[in-house]
Protein backbone atom coordinates (compact mmCIF):
# COMPACT_ATOMS: atom_id res chain seq x y z
CA UNK A 1 0.00 0.00 0.00
CA UNK A 2 1.45 3.38 -0.96
CA UNK A 3 1.67 6.45 1.23
CA UNK A 4 -0.96 8.11 -0.94
CA UNK A 5 -3.29 5.20 -0.37
CA UNK A 6 -2.70 5.48 3.36
CA UNK A 7 -3.64 9.13 3.36
CA UNK A 8 -6.82 8.36 1.45
CA UNK A 9 -7.93 5.38 3.50
CA UNK A 10 -7.00 6.45 7.00
CA UNK A 11 -9.64 9.07 7.63
CA UNK A 12 -10.57 9.80 11.23
CA UNK A 13 -13.46 7.34 10.98
CA UNK A 14 -11.14 4.73 9.49
CA UNK A 15 -8.65 5.21 12.33
CA UNK A 16 -11.38 4.84 14.95
CA UNK A 17 -12.53 1.60 13.32
CA UNK A 18 -8.96 0.29 13.51
CA UNK A 19 -8.65 0.89 17.25
CA UNK A 20 -8.07 -2.44 18.97
CA UNK A 21 -10.45 -2.43 21.93
CA UNK A 22 -9.04 -5.72 23.21
CA UNK A 23 -6.00 -3.90 24.57
CA UNK A 24 -8.26 -1.23 26.09
CA UNK A 25 -10.24 -3.94 27.91
CA UNK A 26 -7.04 -5.51 29.26
CA UNK A 27 -5.88 -2.11 30.52
CA UNK A 28 -9.25 -1.55 32.19
CA UNK A 29 -8.82 -4.94 33.86
CA UNK A 30 -5.37 -4.02 35.22
CA UNK A 31 -6.60 -0.61 36.40
CA UNK A 32 -9.59 -2.36 37.99
CA UNK A 33 -7.22 -4.51 40.03
CA UNK A 34 -5.37 -1.35 41.04
CA UNK A 35 -8.61 0.35 42.09
CA UNK A 36 -9.67 -2.64 44.18
CA UNK A 37 -6.25 -2.89 45.83
CA UNK A 38 -6.17 0.84 46.61
CA UNK A 39 -9.74 0.67 47.95
CA UNK A 40 -8.60 -2.05 50.33
CA UNK A 41 -5.40 -0.17 51.20
CA UNK A 42 -7.50 2.87 52.13
CA UNK A 43 -9.44 0.90 54.74
CA UNK A 44 -12.23 -0.18 52.35
CA UNK A 45 -12.87 3.45 51.42
CA UNK A 46 -12.52 5.27 48.07
CA UNK A 47 -10.33 7.92 49.70
CA UNK A 48 -7.50 8.70 49.80
CA UNK A 49 -6.32 6.62 46.82
CA UNK A 50 -8.94 4.58 44.92
CA UNK A 51 -11.15 7.48 43.76
CA UNK A 52 -8.17 9.46 42.46
CA UNK A 53 -6.87 6.34 40.75
CA UNK A 54 -10.14 5.97 38.81
CA UNK A 55 -10.18 9.66 37.90
CA UNK A 56 -6.59 9.58 36.67
CA UNK A 57 -7.19 6.43 34.65
CA UNK A 58 -10.27 7.97 33.03
CA UNK A 59 -8.33 11.07 31.99
CA UNK A 60 -5.33 9.00 30.90
CA UNK A 61 -7.50 6.64 28.86
CA UNK A 62 -8.91 9.62 26.97
CA UNK A 63 -5.38 10.85 26.26
CA UNK A 64 -4.41 7.33 25.17
CA UNK A 65 -7.17 7.18 22.55
CA UNK A 66 -6.25 10.62 21.21
CA UNK A 67 -2.58 9.60 20.97
CA UNK A 68 -3.60 6.47 19.02
CA UNK A 69 -5.23 8.58 16.30
CA UNK A 70 -2.13 10.70 15.61
CA UNK A 71 -0.08 9.80 12.53
CA UNK A 72 3.13 7.92 13.37
CA UNK A 73 5.16 10.43 11.37
CA UNK A 74 4.09 13.15 13.81
CA UNK A 75 5.52 11.19 16.75
CA UNK A 76 8.64 10.54 14.71
CA UNK A 77 9.13 14.28 14.16
CA UNK A 78 8.51 14.98 17.85
CA UNK A 79 10.87 12.25 19.11
CA UNK A 80 14.02 14.37 19.46
CA UNK A 81 12.24 17.48 20.84
CA UNK A 82 10.49 15.27 23.42
CA UNK A 83 13.82 13.77 24.43
CA UNK A 84 15.49 17.20 24.78
CA UNK A 85 12.56 18.53 26.80
CA UNK A 86 12.70 15.51 29.11
CA UNK A 87 16.43 16.00 29.68
CA UNK A 88 15.82 19.68 30.54
CA UNK A 89 13.10 18.65 32.99
CA UNK A 90 15.50 16.19 34.64
CA UNK A 91 18.05 18.99 35.01
CA UNK A 92 15.31 21.18 36.49
CA UNK A 93 14.52 18.45 39.04
CA UNK A 94 18.15 18.43 40.19
CA UNK A 95 18.08 22.25 40.53
CA UNK A 96 14.60 23.16 41.81
CA UNK A 97 12.87 19.81 42.28
CA UNK A 98 10.71 18.85 45.22
CA UNK A 99 12.13 16.28 47.63
CA UNK A 100 10.34 13.52 49.50
CA UNK A 101 11.54 10.49 51.47
CA UNK A 102 15.21 11.34 50.87
CA UNK A 103 14.84 11.74 47.10
CA UNK A 104 14.36 14.74 44.80
CA UNK A 105 12.30 13.45 41.86
CA UNK A 106 9.34 15.79 41.34
CA UNK A 107 8.66 19.20 39.81
CA UNK A 108 5.95 21.25 41.51
CA UNK A 109 3.85 22.96 38.83
CA UNK A 110 1.25 24.48 41.11
CA UNK A 111 -1.87 22.29 40.99
CA UNK A 112 0.07 19.24 39.80
CA UNK A 113 3.40 17.55 40.39
CA UNK A 114 5.22 15.65 37.66
CA UNK A 115 8.02 13.13 37.80
CA UNK A 116 10.20 13.79 34.70
CA UNK A 117 12.06 10.50 35.06
CA UNK A 118 8.81 8.70 34.15
CA UNK A 119 8.37 10.90 31.07
CA UNK A 120 11.95 10.15 30.04
CA UNK A 121 11.13 6.44 29.72
CA UNK A 122 8.86 7.17 26.76
CA UNK A 123 10.97 10.00 25.35
CA UNK A 124 14.03 7.74 25.26
CA UNK A 125 12.12 5.00 23.41
CA UNK A 126 10.86 7.52 20.83
CA UNK A 127 14.34 8.98 20.30
CA UNK A 128 16.03 5.58 19.95
CA UNK A 129 13.35 4.34 17.55
CA UNK A 130 13.80 7.42 15.36
CA UNK A 131 17.60 7.21 15.46
CA UNK A 132 17.80 3.57 14.41
CA UNK A 133 15.05 4.08 11.82
CA UNK A 134 17.40 6.51 10.10
CA UNK A 135 20.32 4.05 9.90
CA UNK A 136 21.00 1.43 7.28
CA UNK A 137 21.91 -2.13 8.27
CA UNK A 138 25.57 -1.42 7.50
CA UNK A 139 25.59 1.70 9.68
CA UNK A 140 24.03 -0.13 12.64
CA UNK A 141 26.94 -2.56 12.49
CA UNK A 142 29.58 0.19 12.83
CA UNK A 143 30.63 1.17 16.33
CA UNK A 144 30.78 4.89 15.49
CA UNK A 145 27.00 4.90 14.98
CA UNK A 146 26.44 3.20 18.33
CA UNK A 147 28.08 6.01 20.31
CA UNK A 148 25.20 8.57 19.95
CA UNK A 149 22.47 6.24 21.31
CA UNK A 150 24.78 5.10 24.11
CA UNK A 151 25.31 8.72 25.12
CA UNK A 152 21.58 9.32 24.72
CA UNK A 153 21.00 6.63 27.34
CA UNK A 154 23.89 7.49 29.67
CA UNK A 155 22.92 11.18 30.05
CA UNK A 156 19.39 10.63 31.46
CA UNK A 157 20.58 7.63 33.51
CA UNK A 158 23.19 9.87 35.13
CA UNK A 159 20.65 12.63 35.82
CA UNK A 160 18.20 10.13 37.33
CA UNK A 161 20.91 8.60 39.53
CA UNK A 162 21.62 12.03 41.00
CA UNK A 163 18.01 12.31 42.29
CA UNK A 164 18.63 9.41 43.36
CA UNK A 165 16.30 6.91 41.64
CA UNK A 166 18.08 3.62 41.02
CA UNK A 167 14.93 1.81 39.85
CA UNK A 168 14.16 4.23 37.02
CA UNK A 169 17.83 4.35 36.05
CA UNK A 170 17.85 0.55 35.71
CA UNK A 171 14.70 0.63 33.57
CA UNK A 172 16.16 3.31 31.28
CA UNK A 173 19.48 1.48 30.95
CA UNK A 174 17.89 -1.93 30.33
CA UNK A 175 15.32 -0.58 27.86
CA UNK A 176 18.00 1.26 25.92
CA UNK A 177 20.24 -1.81 25.74
CA UNK A 178 17.33 -4.04 24.67
CA UNK A 179 16.26 -1.61 21.93
CA UNK A 180 19.80 -1.42 20.60
CA UNK A 181 19.90 -5.22 20.43
CA UNK A 182 16.55 -5.34 18.63
CA UNK A 183 17.79 -2.66 16.21
CA UNK A 184 20.66 -4.94 15.17
CA UNK A 185 23.66 -3.93 17.30
CA UNK A 186 26.05 -6.90 17.42
CA UNK A 187 26.14 -9.07 20.53
CA UNK A 188 29.91 -8.68 21.02
CA UNK A 189 29.41 -4.97 21.72
CA UNK A 190 27.08 -5.83 24.60
CA UNK A 191 29.57 -8.37 25.93
CA UNK A 192 32.29 -5.71 25.80
CA UNK A 193 30.03 -3.21 27.59
CA UNK A 194 29.14 -5.85 30.18
CA UNK A 195 32.81 -6.60 30.82
CA UNK A 196 33.59 -2.91 31.26
CA UNK A 197 30.56 -2.55 33.52
CA UNK A 198 31.66 -5.44 35.71
CA UNK A 199 35.16 -3.95 35.96
CA UNK A 200 33.66 -0.63 37.12
CA UNK A 201 31.53 -2.17 39.89
CA UNK A 202 33.98 -1.21 42.69
CA UNK A 203 33.82 2.42 41.54
CA UNK A 204 30.02 2.28 41.23
CA UNK A 205 29.80 0.83 44.76
CA UNK A 206 31.74 3.81 46.15
CA UNK A 207 29.53 6.28 44.26
CA UNK A 208 26.29 4.75 45.56
CA UNK A 209 24.46 6.36 48.46
CA UNK A 210 24.71 4.52 51.75
CA UNK A 211 21.03 3.60 51.72
CA UNK A 212 21.50 2.06 48.25
CA UNK A 213 24.43 -0.02 49.50
CA UNK A 214 22.26 -1.10 52.43
CA UNK A 215 19.57 -2.26 50.00
CA UNK A 216 22.08 -4.50 48.26
CA UNK A 217 23.29 -5.89 51.59
CA UNK A 218 19.72 -6.47 52.76
CA UNK A 219 18.87 -8.13 49.43
CA UNK A 220 21.66 -10.63 50.09
CA UNK A 221 20.63 -11.12 53.74
CA UNK A 222 17.43 -9.41 55.00
CA UNK A 223 18.08 -10.62 58.55
CA UNK A 224 21.04 -8.23 58.85
CA UNK A 225 18.64 -5.49 59.96
CA UNK A 226 15.13 -6.97 60.43
CA UNK A 227 13.72 -3.88 62.14
CA UNK A 228 15.46 -1.35 59.92
CA UNK A 229 16.57 -1.65 56.30
CA UNK A 230 15.38 -5.26 56.05
CA UNK A 231 11.92 -4.56 57.49
CA UNK A 232 10.19 -3.87 54.16
CA UNK A 233 11.23 -7.04 52.40
CA UNK A 234 10.71 -9.32 55.42
CA UNK A 235 7.15 -8.03 55.91
CA UNK A 236 6.53 -8.37 52.17
CA UNK A 237 7.64 -12.02 52.18
CA UNK A 238 5.46 -12.74 55.21
CA UNK A 239 2.43 -11.18 53.50
CA UNK A 240 2.93 -13.02 50.20
CA UNK A 241 3.53 -16.35 51.91
CA UNK A 242 0.54 -16.00 54.21
CA UNK A 243 -1.77 -15.41 51.24
CA UNK A 244 -1.48 -19.02 50.14
CA UNK A 245 -3.40 -20.20 47.08
CA UNK A 246 -6.67 -18.31 47.58
CA UNK A 247 -5.69 -15.42 49.85
CA UNK A 248 -7.10 -14.16 53.13
CA UNK A 249 -10.02 -12.38 51.51
CA UNK A 250 -10.59 -8.90 50.13
CA UNK A 251 -9.75 -6.31 52.78
CA UNK A 252 -8.66 -9.03 55.21
CA UNK A 253 -4.89 -8.93 54.77
CA UNK A 254 -3.39 -8.63 58.24
CA UNK A 255 0.03 -7.32 57.20
CA UNK A 256 -1.55 -4.45 55.28
CA UNK A 257 -4.57 -3.62 57.45
CA UNK A 258 -2.45 -3.61 60.61
CA UNK A 259 0.14 -1.41 58.84
CA UNK A 260 3.00 -3.87 59.09
CA UNK A 261 3.44 -3.50 55.33
CA UNK A 262 4.98 -0.12 54.37
CA UNK A 263 4.21 1.72 51.10
CA UNK A 264 1.30 -0.65 50.47
CA UNK A 265 -0.32 1.79 48.03
CA UNK A 266 2.77 2.22 45.83
CA UNK A 267 5.83 -0.04 45.61
CA UNK A 268 4.40 -2.93 47.66
CA UNK A 269 0.86 -3.01 46.29
CA UNK A 270 1.51 -6.36 44.58
CA UNK A 271 2.32 -7.77 48.01
CA UNK A 272 -0.98 -6.54 49.44
CA UNK A 273 -2.96 -7.85 46.45
CA UNK A 274 -1.31 -11.27 46.74
CA UNK A 275 -1.91 -11.49 50.48
CA UNK A 276 -5.63 -10.84 49.99
CA UNK A 277 -6.23 -12.82 46.77
CA UNK A 278 -3.48 -15.43 46.99
CA UNK A 279 -1.55 -17.03 44.18
CA UNK A 280 -4.75 -17.10 42.10
CA UNK A 281 -5.12 -13.31 42.17
CA UNK A 282 -1.41 -12.78 41.52
CA UNK A 283 -1.49 -15.03 38.44
CA UNK A 284 -4.58 -13.28 37.06
CA UNK A 285 -2.84 -9.91 37.32
CA UNK A 286 0.38 -11.25 35.80
CA UNK A 287 -1.63 -12.84 32.96
CA UNK A 288 -3.08 -9.41 32.12
CA UNK A 289 0.44 -7.98 31.92
CA UNK A 290 1.52 -10.86 29.69
CA UNK A 291 -1.34 -9.96 27.33
CA UNK A 292 -0.05 -6.37 27.07
CA UNK A 293 3.54 -7.47 26.41
CA UNK A 294 2.46 -10.10 23.88
CA UNK A 295 0.24 -7.54 22.15
CA UNK A 296 3.23 -5.20 21.79
CA UNK A 297 5.21 -8.03 20.17
CA UNK A 298 2.39 -8.80 17.72
CA UNK A 299 2.02 -5.12 16.80
CA UNK A 300 5.77 -4.92 16.18
CA UNK A 301 5.59 -7.89 13.83
CA UNK A 302 2.67 -6.39 11.89
CA UNK A 303 4.07 -2.87 11.51
CA UNK A 304 5.53 -2.07 8.08
CA UNK A 305 7.57 0.91 9.32
CA UNK A 306 10.87 0.26 11.08
CA UNK A 307 10.13 3.16 13.42
CA UNK A 308 6.82 1.52 14.42
CA UNK A 309 8.46 -1.86 14.97
CA UNK A 310 11.17 -0.44 17.22
CA UNK A 311 8.70 1.74 19.12
CA UNK A 312 6.34 -1.19 19.78
CA UNK A 313 9.19 -3.41 20.97
CA UNK A 314 10.48 -0.63 23.22
CA UNK A 315 7.06 -0.21 24.84
CA UNK A 316 6.71 -3.96 25.38
CA UNK A 317 10.18 -4.12 26.93
CA UNK A 318 9.41 -1.20 29.25
CA UNK A 319 6.18 -2.77 30.53
CA UNK A 320 8.02 -6.06 31.08
CA UNK A 321 10.77 -4.32 33.08
CA UNK A 322 8.22 -2.43 35.21
CA UNK A 323 6.49 -5.69 36.15
CA UNK A 324 9.62 -7.82 36.44
CA UNK A 325 11.48 -5.40 38.70
CA UNK A 326 8.49 -4.57 40.92
CA UNK A 327 7.37 -8.16 41.48
CA UNK A 328 10.94 -9.42 41.82
CA UNK A 329 11.63 -6.66 44.34
CA UNK A 330 8.67 -7.41 46.64
CA UNK A 331 9.41 -11.16 46.56
CA UNK A 332 13.03 -10.63 47.57
CA UNK A 333 14.44 -11.73 44.21
CA UNK A 334 15.78 -8.24 43.46
CA UNK A 335 16.93 -5.34 45.65
CA UNK A 336 14.27 -2.81 46.65
CA UNK A 337 14.69 0.01 44.10
CA UNK A 338 11.29 1.73 44.00
CA UNK A 339 9.64 0.83 40.67
CA UNK A 340 5.82 1.12 40.53
CA UNK A 341 3.51 -1.59 39.23
CA UNK A 342 1.90 -0.22 36.02
CA UNK A 343 -1.71 1.00 36.43
CA UNK A 344 -1.90 -0.62 39.88
CA UNK A 345 0.44 1.43 42.08
CA UNK A 346 -0.83 4.85 43.14
CA UNK A 347 0.79 7.66 41.17
CA UNK A 348 -0.28 10.11 38.50
CA UNK A 349 2.80 10.57 36.31
CA UNK A 350 3.54 6.85 36.14
CA UNK A 351 -0.04 6.07 35.11
CA UNK A 352 -0.11 8.79 32.45
CA UNK A 353 3.22 7.57 31.08
CA UNK A 354 2.01 3.98 30.74
CA UNK A 355 -1.28 5.02 29.12
CA UNK A 356 0.54 7.36 26.73
CA UNK A 357 2.81 4.45 25.76
CA UNK A 358 -0.23 2.23 25.22
CA UNK A 359 -1.72 4.97 23.07
CA UNK A 360 1.40 4.84 20.91
CA UNK A 361 1.00 1.06 20.76
CA UNK A 362 -2.59 1.39 19.60
CA UNK A 363 -1.48 4.02 17.09
CA UNK A 364 1.19 1.75 15.62
CA UNK A 365 -1.51 -0.86 15.06
CA UNK A 366 -3.86 1.71 13.52
CA UNK A 367 -1.09 2.87 11.14
CA UNK A 368 0.43 -0.57 10.65
CA UNK A 369 0.34 -0.31 6.83
CA UNK A 370 2.18 3.01 6.81
CA UNK A 371 5.60 2.79 5.12
CA UNK A 372 8.11 5.41 6.27
CA UNK A 373 11.18 5.52 3.97
CA UNK A 374 14.58 4.81 5.52
CA UNK A 375 18.14 4.47 4.16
Amino acid sequence: MSLAANRTELTLAGKIRRLDWRLVLVLIGVAGVGTAALYSAGGMKPDPWAAKHVMRFSIGAGVMLLVALVDLRVWMRLAYPAYILSVLLLVAVDVIGKGAMGAQRWLDLGPVQIQPSELMKIAAILALARYFHGLSREQVGRIVYVIPPVMGIVVPVGLVMVQPDLGTALVLLSTGAAMMFVAGVKLWKFLLAGTLGAASLPVAWKLMHEYQRNRVRIFLDPDLDPLGAGYHILQSKIAIGSGGMLGKGFGMGTQSTLNFLPEKQTDFIFTMWTEETGLRGALILLALYVCIIFYAYIVALRARSHFGRLLAMGIGITVFLYVFINTGMVMGLLPVVGVPLPLVSYGGTAMLTVLFACGLLLGINVHRDLVIPRP
